[in-house]
């Protein structure tokens, strides 16, 4: 029986119509390179190969009334490719504006329970600039998948030629568990939930030795902001399920000239040349904030976590980001220091307690607590916790091809959250570097203006290289 960590399951019970909390990933395609050329009977042919030996794809929720526990994982026995895989046109003249305007649409409805929780668009009729000739929106709950965790999906979807055969997973379990009797799964989750009390003794111990350490370190200005500190912008507000999109691709190797140039991180010159973007695209709106803003960025703890279950194995810091500064080079120093002294401080926190405490979340609980928040707009009320979230993931330096076609772009798209109603999520690829902007429409209702911004802010940061760069 393969059960769901309190983390995984905590996407599912803070999810409601407006706050939709899948994962999402934009592919664009050079058709051409397929043996033969582009067919979406050839496309869907090699994508049901593949869910054959992939069980993630054929796995779904089963959480009936006598489990007192969190939902299991079990195969889907009548599960139907159809369902999932679907073929459709963006609208003329089929740019990059009319594919991520249909993408908002998609990205803003949920996915259905009762079916795995995975959805693929196949998106045909591209032209001029979209990025490809043939595009693919791939949705998938963030219950099931992580950021490593999707990136590690994608390469079972890709090879590193037109005619790579499936990959071979060797001697995994090819299919997902069957659905527990229910005497068994009555059983087994009373005995969970018979051990909480315990794990809280165990759990405690560490909670408050760790939490006044933090918040002393932080409030004495050598961390990680302080949460509920961070300016009010547009962006911090109630959201609907209403999305905008853009996206936008920068070379990796400008990003590096400037990564050696200053002597800093890859990740640092990424949340420098968006902390530049965020400035113009503020200030264009009347509204730039004298203090910085607040991103909340997720981290990945697959290499430091100790625990076996559970797709997602994440925690997060609050990074600090410039946004008041004028100077790129000052953004870009100022940015490095507040990072290590974040990630320093972030380091103070075991990599399993957020695994470990969201063992404890309750679905009615946690659901209640959403849409009170909504209900009475809270975000508007309450002092701002952060601005938006921002994620940076290292994918794959070679050329790929996905499904026979070849990359031409990879943009994620993460989700947002009330309060907190844009969300920029950076994949490296090839050489380069695909920025995905999600946000809440209301909020934002345009981000092709924060698309614009972000190479010209790179652009900005190479003009002030140092004269050793």
């Amino acid at each position: 029986m393969e059960r769901l960590s309190g983390l995984d399951a905590s996407f599912l019970y803070l999810e409601t119509s407006a706050q939709v909390l899948h994962v999402c990933g934009l592919v664009t395609l050079d058709g051409d390179t397929m043996p033969g050329g582009y067919s979406f009977p050839l496309l869907r042919e090699k994508f049901a190969e593949r869910v054959e030996l992939i069980p993630a794809f054929r796995r779904k929720l089963h959480n009936p009334l006598w489990n007192l526990s969190h939902p299991v994982w079990v195969e889907d026995e009548d599960f139907d490719l159809g369902l999932h895989l679907h073929r459709m046109a963006v609208p003329a003249p089929g740019g990059r504006h009319e594919l991520a305007e249909l993408c908002a649409q998609l990205a803003g409805q949920p996915l259905d329970r009762d079916r795995p929780l995975w959805e693929m668009y196949v998106i045909e009729g591209l032209a001029g600039d979209a990025g490809g000739s043939v595009a693919v929106l791939l949705k998938m709950h963030h219950a099931s998948v992580d950021g490593v965790g999707g990136a590690n999906l994608l390469t079972h979807l890709t090879g590193l030629s037109a005619d790579a055969p499936p990959p071979e997973f060797g001697e995994i379990d090819l299919v997902n568990p069957s659905p527990p009797g229910p005497l068994t799964l009555l059983r087994r989750s009373a005995t969970e939930f018979a051990r909480h009390p315990r794990e809280v003794v165990r759990l405690l111990p560490e909670l408050l030795t760790m939490a006044p350490r933090w918040a002393g370190r932080a409030l004495a200005g050598k961390g990680m902001p302080v949460p509920f500190t961070a300016p009010r912008t547009s962006l911090n507000g109630t959201i609907t399920n209403h999305r905008s999109v853009a996206y936008a691709q920068l070379d990796l190797a400008d990003v590096k000239k400037v990564k050696n140039a200053f002597g800093v991180t890859v990740n640092d010159v990424v949340l420098a040349l968006l902390s530049g973007a965020l400035r113009k695209f503020l200030a264009d709106r009347g509204e730039l904030p004298a203090d910085p803003l607040v991103a909340t960025v997720p981290v990945s703890v697959h290499e430091r976590s100790e625990r076996e279950t559970g797709s997602n194995k994440v925690s997060a810091f609050f990074a600090s980001l410039p946004t008041h500064l004028p100077d790129p080079a000052a953004r870009v120093f100022t940015l490095a220091e507040n990072n290590r002294l974040a990630k320093d401080h972030h380091y103070t926190i075991d990599a399993d307690m957020l695994h470990d405490w969201a063992q404890f979340a309750a679905a009615t609980t946690f659901g209640l607590a959403i849409r009170v928040f909504s209900a009475l707009r809270l975000a508007e009320r309450m002092p701002v916790v952060h601005n938006l979230v921002v994620s940076n993931v290292s994918g794959p330096p070679m050329p790929l091809y996905l499904l026979g076609a070849r990359i031409t772009g990879l943009y994620p798209l993460g989700p947002v959250f009330h309060g907190a109603g844009l969300n920029v999520t950076v994949l490296s690829h090839d050489g380069k570097v695909g920025i995905g902007l999600l946000g809440a429409q209301e909020l934002v209702p345009d981000l092709w203006p924060l698309a614009a911004a972000l190479p010209a802010s790179l652009d900005e940061l190479l003009a002030s290289l140092p004269a050793s760069g």
